[in-house]
């Protein structure tokens, strides 16, 4: 089971993987600005308590985290020792979080952290060569018990080399949603397949995006049909480490 906690809302574009941000395009039907960063009113999620005293969020669930913002985003600064007190608290559920911020955690890491909350999967998501050149070796060396890496939205092929360490728990790839999608070749999410399985990493093909190109052909994939399709497509890897 699952759970979305957002304790923040709206998001600075950072890279070239936030070009066409998935956030911005839900804010602008709402006619909400996403560069405007807000507290929500879910902040306290994780240890709400309903009136038998019991916590709303029942134990064992993996919540996920922050996915309208980044956990490390400047802007929430003030929020976030909150936000890690309510993870260590909660250490019976499992939080992760996704972020292109990744070189700005260890100077935000709680004073308790030591070897990290064994229950905390820090996601580090890199969209091109340039960006796993530069956040992957920053995110090898930090004091994390769980991480693993999003490819996503996969703007061009990856050499991922050394970066596969064991530290390394899973390699998650996928294409760009939305009208401006730009193109995802199924040879690049191969290619990072292929990697994985001569490290004995595990890989997951998450999502084809809205344009992906297979076999020299150009395919365009409606939104509800993307997560589906990349499952048909058969190429997951578990049997690693």
């Amino acid at each position: 089971m699952s759970v979305s906690w957002n304790p923040w809302h709206g998001c600075r574009k950072l890279s070239e993987g936030c070009r066409h941000c998935y956030v911005y395009r839900q804010d602008a039907r709402h006619d909400r600005n996403a560069r405007e960063v807000r507290r929500t009113a879910a902040f306290d999620l994780p240890v709400r308590r309903s009136r038998n005293g019991q916590f709303k969020v029942p134990a064992g669930e993996m919540v996920y985290t922050c996915f309208t913002s980044d956990f490390l985003l400047e802007e929430a600064d003030p929020w976030r020792a909150e936000a890690w007190e309510m993870m260590r608290l909660r250490e019976d559920l499992r939080f992760m979080f996704f972020t292109k911020r990744i070189d700005r955690l260890r100077e935000l890491l709680p004073p308790d952290w030591g070897a990290g909350y064994p229950n905390v999967i820090v996601g580090c998501t890199v969209e091109n060569q340039a960006m796993a050149d530069y956040r992957l070796p920053l995110f090898l060396d930090l004091p994390l018990p769980h991480r693993i890496v999003i490819c996503a939205p996969l703007l061009g092929p990856l050499d991922l080399g050394s970066y596969l360490t064991p530290q390394i728990e899973l390699v998650s790839a996928g294409g760009e949603s939305g009208a401006e999608a730009r193109v995802c070749d199924f040879d690049w999410i191969l290619s990072l397949r292929d990697q994985c399985v001569a490290s004995g990493t595990p890989f997951c093909f998450h999502q084809t995006g809205a344009r992906l190109i297979k076999d020299g052909r150009l395919y365009r994939i409606h939104r509800r049909f993307q997560h589906s399709q990349a499952r048909k497509a058969g190429i997951d890897y578990r049997f690693g480490r």
